[in-house]
């Protein structure tokens, strides 16, 4: 017999409940209200409230760093960049929880001991991160191909969306046309100061046909 309640309608219950209110409004008795589950389903299926929050937490890093990942696979670091507006609007709950909130609100201090081999795996995947955004803006790896890498792959496209998520509102085509358009003037300026105009990688070789976003 199929049990009526599944993990994953737990983990759903608390990311709407943390989406709408804020993990610290995510308790078990909260989650067994919105589900109408009994307190004993809960500890069925998680040791702790705790354990409950990083499994969501690490779920929905791991699911947005998809899109990212095979981006910078594709050596295409404009379409890493537009992944996160991309995303947002189409996990709204999922882009607040991750994008709004902290890594802390959910899980503080130390990873419980369930989670940790499933952490040490995010680790893995995120492991070379910054040579892999380095060289699929600039086709090189270096501090300054680092550090302006994650600024156009991980900061923009997080400060661009974070005002909407915070109005629970999906980011509109504008946004794009703003991470677009920093992420062209910065490879640009890149080029031009190193002599390598058309020459790098990516958006930087430019060939900057994601910027056909319209912003309306």
């Amino acid at each position: 017999m199929r049990a009526r309640f599944t993990q994953a309608d737990f983990l759903a219950a608390a990311l709407a409940i943390a989406a709408e209110h804020g993990p610290a409004a995510v308790t078990v008795a909260s989650i067994g209200e919105r589900l109408g589950a009994p307190t004993g389903s809960f500890y069925h299926r998680f040791a702790s409230r705790s354990v409950l929050l990083g499994m969501l937490w690490l779920k929905t890093v791991l699911d947005f760093q998809q899109g990212i990942s095979a981006a910078l696979d594709a050596e295409d670091g404009l379409a890493a960049a537009l992944h996160t507006p991309t995303w947002a609007r189409e996990h709204l709950d999922e882009a607040r929880l991750l994008l709004v909130f902290e890594r802390e609100d959910f899980v503080a201090g130390a990873w419980p001991e369930g989670l940790r081999e499933r952490v040490a795996e995010m680790n893995r995947l995120m492991e070379n991160g910054a040579l892999r955004r380095a060289h699929a803006v600039f086709g090189r790896d270096g501090p300054e191909e680092r550090r302006l890498a994650q600024f156009l792959i991980a900061e923009v496209p997080v400060a661009a969306v974070r005002q909407h998520l915070k109005r629970r509102e999906p980011p509109p085509p504008i946004v794009d046309r703003l991470i677009a358009t920093t992420y062209q003037a910065i490879v640009a300026d890149y080029c031009n100061r190193h002599g390598l105009a058309g020459h790098a990688q990516g958006a930087a070789r430019p060939s900057l046909h994601h910027g056909d976003n319209d912003a309306h």
